[in-house]
């Protein structure tokens, strides 16, 4: 049985952190700087890393492996050529060595894998670099079948391999943030999170979503489906209400609700696809009855922060954190450097993936056989 109070409390413990560097200070301003090792240490070994698959929406997070001093990026696979040939004109896999799945996993040295291939092909390339023994960043989501990814968290967990997955808003400053007010116990105790994600999207790109039956709650529910998963642990229960709602005459799930019940909490997960200025109504809001955390947007993130008494350098009442500086993905990679050079250990286990899964699977009317 998941002690949620106790979830809660360690929420996000060591997430961006380089040892006790990361104060409510930095987190606040966005100053997320993280450093090789003191003046005059010995560098680090570069970590050797590749990727599959540019088929996914976020492949081109390439780009943020290649700038940091961390990594080497040693390959790149496609097997689709029309893909690979119009990948190779955009700038984050120029230059790059392309090669077969085979001959990345065979590369000498290699430590880690991006899996970024088309959803429906994830998991069986997830599968194949566990097996050789890699660490992984498999892109949202963790395909369809709960059982196949399963068996793949079994084996890394065996051979104490890294599952990173690129579910965006982990290392978001203000999600950090609000992992250290709930850490703290802050907030008091957490009785409602309510949550959106959502944008508008053409015919071309329905059609394309409309291959997955999992709809928008599938495509861009689960990055924030992930986070109230961390915030209150295992659901009790996980309902989905599932709707078309646009005039577009296609299959699209594209006006999706999930609610997941708690013993005291009740957390609600909404994702559209036709809310004019989604981006700017994306948020987040956790509700204790000693205070209330608002996040919008979580992309460019702001912080309302609602106080029923002084709480360390914040005050009772309303006050408003801007964070500056945030990119995506930055943090990610620097976690993930951490964590294989075993400075760190992971801040989402194998069983907190294998939750959110299910749970998004079950929201989206899926089966887990």
């Amino acid at each position: 049985m998941i002690n949620r109070h106790s979830n809660r409390r360690k929420f996000f413990g060591n997430v961006g952190a380089v040892g006790s560097s990361l104060t409510l200070a930095n987190v606040a301003s966005g100053s997320l700087t993280t450093f090789s090792g003191p003046p005059g240490s010995k560098p680090k070994r570069k970590i050797k890393i590749g990727q599959i698959g540019v088929g996914h929406a976020h492949a081109n997070k390439l780009s943020v492996y290649r700038q940091l001093p961390d990594y080497e990026i040693v390959g790149i696979v496609e097997a689709d050529p029309k893909l690979q040939s119009r990948a190779k004109n955009q700038k984050p896999f120029q230059d790059l060595t392309w090669m077969t799945q085979e001959q990345l996993l065979n590369v000498p040295g290699l430590d880690a894998v991006l899996v970024e291939t088309r959803v429906r092909d994830s998991l069986l390339a997830a599968k194949a670099c566990i097996a050789a023994g890699k660490h992984i960043h498999l892109d949202k989501p963790a395909g369809s079948s709960f059982q196949e990814l399963k068996a793949i968290m079994t084996s890394a967990e065996r051979q104490q391999l890294l599952v990173q997955m690129g579910y965006m808003y982990r290392y978001n400053p203000a999600i950090l943030l609000l992992g250290d007010f709930l850490r703290r116990g802050w907030l008091g105790e957490v009785f409602e999170v309510h949550t959106v994600m959502s944008k508008t999207i053409n015919a071309s790109e329905r059609k394309a979503l409309a291959t997955y039956p999992g709809g928008m709650m599938f495509e861009l529910g689960c990055h924030i489906l992930d986070l109230v998963i961390k915030i209150l642990g295992q659901p009790d229960q996980v309902t989905g209400f599932n709707r078309h709602s646009s005039p577009q005459q296609d299959q699209l799930i594209d006006n999706m609700l999930t609610v997941l019940e708690y013993p005291k909490a009740t957390a609600t997960v909404k994702a559209s696809a036709q809310e004019v200025e989604g981006f700017a109504r994306r948020h987040l809001v956790v509700c204790g009855n000693e205070g209330t955390f608002h996040i919008q947007p979580l992309d460019r993130p702001t912080a309302k922060i609602a106080l029923a008494k002084n709480r360390g350098i914040y005050k009772a009442g309303v006050q408003q954190v801007d964070f500056s500086g945030y990119a995506r993905y930055v943090e990610d990679a620097r976690d993930m450097a951490r964590i294989i050079r075993h400075e760190k250990k992971s801040d989402f286990n194998y069983a907190h993936d294998l939750t959110v899964q299910k749970s998004l699977l079950t929201a989206c009317g899926l089966p887990l056989e």
